[in-house]
This record gives C-alpha cells, sequence and structure tokens, in this order.
C-alpha cells in the first residue's frame, strides 16, 4: 500500500499493472481489499489503481463529513500524484457516488465510467431518514449495525452460499472508525442528483445492477439510463456482484475496457 498526504489526512492507495489507468473505488464500509480477486486478471493489460476513501480502510478522517465531492478532490490528488491524466473509473455503490462526482468536477480526466451496484440520483427523503437512523443505530450498536449492514448487502438466496465470503467482508468493515461511518453516511445523505451526466457525458457508461440488490430497487435503477448510451448489464443477485458475480464482472469489465 502506498500513502499520499490530503489536507494532512492520509490516503492510502495501490497501484499494480501496466497499460491505460483504471481506478476502483471501493462502497461504503468497504475498501480496496474488495478488489483483491479482480486485479491480478485485470492488471495483465491495465495500469490498475485501487484507493481507500475517507475514512475507510487504511485512509484517515477528514472532519464530521465526508462529502462526495471532498472524496472526489482525495481521488483526484492521487492521481496527480501518480501523474495520471486520464483514466477509466469503476465505482461500487458509494464508491460510484464518489466517481460521478469526480466526472462532474474533472471531465476531462475520465475517458469511461462504470457503476457497479450504484446509481446517479441522489437520496429520497425515506433514504434520507433512514440515512438519520443508521448514524443513530452505529453510535448505539457499532458491531450490531455492521453485521445487520453487510449482512443485507447480499441477495437473500445468497447469504448462506457467500457466508463466508460475508464473513470476511464484516472484518474489513470492523476497521472502519465510527467517525468514518457516520462522515460517510452524512456525505451519502447531501449528495446531489447526478443524473444529468448519464444523459450529456460523451464518454463510455456502463450500469451494472443485481436483479435482487437488497439496497438498490431494480426497476427504479433502470429509469436513470432511459433515452441514454448507457450500457446495462444486469446480473442474477444482489449488492455485491464483485463476490456473487464474480468471474461474469471479470469479463464484463474487461469486455468494456477493451472496447475504450
Amino acid at each position: 500500500m502506498n500513502q499520499i498526504l490530503y489536507k494532512n489526512t492520509k490516503i492510502s492507495y495501490s497501484d499494480s499493472g501496466k497499460g491505460g489507468a483504471i481506478v476502483l473505488l471501493h462502497g461504503f464500509l468497504e475498501n480496496q481489499t474488495m478488489w483483491q480477486e479482480l486485479i491480478p486478471e485485470l492488471c495483465k493489460r491495465h495500469r490498475i489503481i485501487t484507493i481507500d476513501l475517507l475514512g475507510h480502510g487504511e485512509s484517515g478522517c477528514l472532519g464530521y463529513v465526508h462529502s462526495m465531492e471532498e472524496n472526489a478532490d482525495a481521488v483526484h490528488s492521487v492521481l496527480s500524484e501518480l501523474r495520471i491524466r486520464k483514466a477509466i473509473f469503476v465505482g461500487h455503490s458509494m464508491g460510484g457516488y464518489v466517481a460521478l462526482a469526480f466526472a462532474e468536477l474533472y471531465p476531462d480526466n475520465v475517458k469511461g465510467l462504470v457503476l457497479l451496484n450504484s446509481t446517479s440520483k441522489a437520496d429520497s427523503e425515506e433514504r434520507k431518514k433512514n440515512r438519520d437512523r443508521a448514524i443513530k443505530a452505529v453510535k448505539k450498536d457499532y458491531m450490531g449495525f455492521i453485521r445487520l449492514s453487510i449482512a443485507n448487502l447480499f441477495s437473500p438466496d445468497n447469504r448462506e452460499k457467500f457466508s463466508a465470503e460475508s464473513e470476511s467482508v464484516k472484518l474489513e468493515a470492523l476497521k472502519t472508525p465510527l467517525q468514518g461511518i457516520v462522515a460517510s453516511l452524512e456525505g451519502m445523505k447531501i449528495r446531489k442528483d447526478r443524473e444529468v451526466l448519464l444523459h450529456l457525458t460523451p464518454f463510455p457508461k456502463m450500469l451494472i445492477l443485481g436483479k435482487k440488490d437488497p439496497v438498490l430497487i431494480y426497476p427504479e435503477s433502470l429509469e436513470q439510463i432511459e433515452n441514454t448510451d448507457v450500457k446495462l448489464v444486469t446480473f442474477s443477485d444482489g449488492h455485491m456482484s464483485a463476490i456473487e458475480n464474480q468471474e461474469e464482472l471479470k469479463e464484463v469489465l474487461l469486455a468494456f475496457f477493451k472496447a475504450i
């Protein structure tokens, strides 16, 4: 793992392989390790950059709200350090929100965008209330919150099948400090709606969804790409496509990278 300082805060990243740059951004309660099964295959032909977002993994916290824009600026700092001018971004869940913020702030640095189990839409009022409930819940029972949150990311049929992987994700999630969790929930709650980017940006885009995703309602997720050139890929499972649909995901990503 490598590190830079962003606003006197440590940001951890990895850099492997050679070729066109691909930036992989993890989701809420995750960190760079979520990509470890995919990297060996992806880095055969590409330069793969993974980054721990603010308050996750080995990266530090920066205040009490980690906005998507602040995360995007931290990602930009890493790419500047590595002298990477243009990259394809793959963002899982919250990582997708950060990738969209990056695309809005630094459009010339984006060569392509993959939203993996993510959305360009802002939180609904109900979802904002759920974020507030989550903040109260994690402050009251940190361990219980993590355990429940991770279990709810897999499709109900897969919870038993991927119990070992789920346990591994939970152990990584437990490395996320309370401040990092709360600051990210606050940041996601106030994020902008960026659906317009799916319509107006010139670079290739792909949306990967799970049909049984417990977090994102599938039919609602489809609405954002109506009348766009966004390529849709649908898997039959839940929110954790990098685990639940690992081999298919590798194929889909490699084909998308090759086409750009």
